[in-house]
């Protein structure tokens, strides 16, 4: 994450990395994720901002990549800047492309940023699907958790069945490593090229489950699943390729 530090010095965006939300080659990789509040009546300013950084960001020669999205529900103007970063050692790496841009974050995005939140999280590649190049929208579901071994038993377990039946699973699921104390525990990421998809007809993964072992061994793991799971909400997000790399 070379341009990291630079870019949270300011408080403002966080992490720019690789590829977005994907679980590669079987391995774990970190996930940085900045939230993005954008002040009422300041939408356009704000985009605006951010494609004049990465203008500036490209002519000083960068060569990292970033991927912004732009959440479809809730209140207000919110944006998730993401990348990946396969260790934390990228973390102490230095970078001097984009300094030059400083200002520009300065006065052209921060002005117009309300507030921003930071997380880590950790990809879970035993229970994930590898991200496809050509989504363009994902829905997120957030858990907060009681009992964190609880829970990854549950997805584990749903998980499997569902690569059993179809062979592979349907999302990725990623672990929350740092984050405010209204973070999340967990979260899964469900990939579409289009909202289309999201009408297509399949078995829930409840009912996967329950077909792979019966409905007994079904209830006791659901009951383990309302047990631990304190809280959930989704969204679903667009990419917005203007203002990615």
């Amino acid at each position: 994450m070379k341009t990291t530090r630079l870019i949270m010095s300011t408080f403002i965006i966080a992490i720019f990395c690789s590829n977005i939300l994907t679980a590669q080659n079987n391995e774990a990789t970190l996930l940085t994720a900045s939230e993005i509040t954008v002040k009422s009546g300041h939408n356009a300013q704000f985009m605006e901002g951010v494609k004049l950084w990465k203008e500036c960001y490209l002519k000083d020669k960068g060569e990292n990549n970033w991927s912004m999205w732009r959440r479809d529900q809730g209140e207000g103007n919110v944006y998730v800047m993401t990348g990946n970063m396969p260790n934390w050692a990228e973390l102490d790496k230095e970078d001097e492309r984009g300094k030059d841009c400083y200002m520009t974050i300065v006065n052209f995005i921060w002005p117009h940023v309300e507030k921003v939140d930071q997380t880590i999280a950790k990809t879970m590649p035993d229970y994930s699907r590898s991200w496809p190049d050509d989504a363009k929208y994902c829905r997120v579901t957030y858990y907060k958790v009681n009992k964190g071994y609880a829970f990854e038993q549950v997805i584990s377990a749903v998980s499997n069945s569902i690569k059993e039946k179809e062979g592979t699973p349907r999302a990725v699921w990623y672990d929350f490593q740092f984050g405010g104390p209204e973070s999340p525990e967990y979260m899964v990421v469900l990939p579409f090229t289009k909202y289309a998809d999201l009408d297509i007809s399949r078995d829930s993964p409840a009912k996967i489950y329950t077909d792979a072992v019966g409905e007994e061994k079904a209830d006791e793991m659901w009951v383990k699943w309302f047990d631990t799971v304190d809280d959930s909400w989704s969204y679903t997000f667009t990419l917005m390729t203007e203002l990615s790399n």
